[in-house]
């Protein structure tokens, strides 16, 4: 086994961390709740970014990206997830990120060149259409949106939310049903959808616990709603396989960000308590919070390895779907709990806005539901396990 990160990686996190504290962090006191950054300041930033070498670490090169594979991606996204902005100004922000991937892996070269192109580049914005409020999230198989094919088009119904994104998108990818009576895993597909065909509506955007995002988290429906035929992304029966294939990547990235988030709660937590006295002594000589900074430096690290081993599995090539669903449930308790002692350590200045812990407890809440709730993943873990010593 070898740790060491390769000497072309520790460039590329020291020129990222060396953004963040340039322009990265100086930024976050100008964020609108659940709008983002000025557009034109954000785009400025993008700008500078790609100029540097350091856009999109998930897209290959010859699309504008960096092209770096999973245990890259993970490594640069620790970096970026410590600010809630820098993932859209380093190119790497969901949903986009993981719908460059799909259209990568699966979209014709007509797709690609209409919608992969200008998406890669950050030039528009996109949206994935796959949950929906009349059934579980848990399990896309039960999914009632349907598309029905009438001659050279596609005419879709149904009802959908928390469709991040979806407020100033160009194009939606859209999870729908087209073969009813297929097995349950064979009757979604992907679908394309620009958003400005008629009966594509926004219903509205639904307020969210955690800090929000750009293009909100949105209730959309779908009346019929008509696409040409070859909008169809991969092939018919395929959208399940899809999702995973989407979701899985997405997953790496996820929980490295949610490792930067940690490790900077962390790191103001321990400098906080060297410097904040009660009682006569810094807060740092409490055998509380002694053990609050040894449980969460075990907890960072194991989650930190645990994310990188699933991510060196998908780079060989390798199944690693109990990893990925072990460092999802895991990496977002790690999260919630760093952070919340890194609050406590702060006392009253960890409640406020003044800090970035704040928002960073409101984003970990939804760790645990959003890419699949832990309990999901918990018993996909186990049912995998116990299936080996069946056999």
């Amino acid at each position: 086994m070898d740790f060491s990160i390769p000497p072309e990686l520790v460039e590329i996190r020291r020129r990222i961390a060396e953004f963040m504290e340039e322009f990265v962090y100086p930024n976050e006191g100008r964020v609108v709740e659940d709008e983002g950054l000025d557009p034109a300041l954000e785009r400025e930033l993008q700008e500078e970014v790609k100029a540097r070498g350091l856009w999109a670490a998930n897209v290959p090169r010859e699309w504008g990206g960096m092209g770096l594979g999973f245990v890259g991606q993970g490594l640069v996204n620790e970096i970026i997830g410590r600010s809630t902005i820098a993932p859209r100004i380093f190119g790497s922000a969901a949903p986009d990120a993981g719908n460059v991937e799909l259209l990568h892996l699966s979209a014709t070269n007509a797709q690609k060149e209409k919608y992969l192109k200008p998406l890669a580049a950050g030039l528009v914005r996109s949206c994935f259409a796959m949950t929906e409020p009349e059934v579980s999230g848990a399990d896309p198989t039960g999914l009632r949106t349907r598309a029905v094919r009438e001659g050279d088009e596609w005419v879709i119904n149904g009802h959908k939310w928390f469709t991040s994104g979806a407020l100033g998108a160009e194009f939606a990818i859209v999870m729908a049903v087209t073969s009813p009576d297929a097995p349950p895993h064979k009757r979604a597909s992907m679908i394309l959808v620009p958003a400005a065909t008629r009966g594509f509506e926004i219903v509205r955007n639904v307020p969210v616990m955690g800090s929000g995002s750009v293009g909100g988290h949105c209730e959309v429906r779908f009346e019929d709603c008509r696409v040409p035929f070859e909008n169809l992304l991969g092939e018919e029966g395929k959208g399940f396989e899809l999702a995973q294939a989407r979701l899985g990547p997405g997953r790496i990235q996820h929980c490295m960000r949610w490792l930067g988030a940690a490790q900077r709660s962390f790191e103001m937590m321990c400098r906080y308590a060297l410097k904040r006295e009660s009682f006569g002594e810094p807060l740092a000589r409490k055998q509380t919070v002694q053990s609050w900074i040894a449980d969460s430096a075990a907890e960072i690290n194991a989650a930190r390895l645990m994310t990188l081993h699933a991510a060196w599995k998908m780079d060989r090539g390798e199944d690693a779907r109990v990893e990925i669903s072990l460092i999802k449930f895991y990496g977002a308790r790690v999260l919630h709990d760093v952070v919340d002692r890194a609050i406590q350590v702060h006392g009253a200045l960890g409640y406020s806005k003044d800090t970035p812990l704040e928002s960073f407890y409101r984003d970990a809440r939804a760790a645990r539901i959003y890419d699949g709730p832990d309990e999901v993943h918990r018993m996909v873990v186990a049912r995998r396990i116990l299936r080996e010593f069946e056999e």
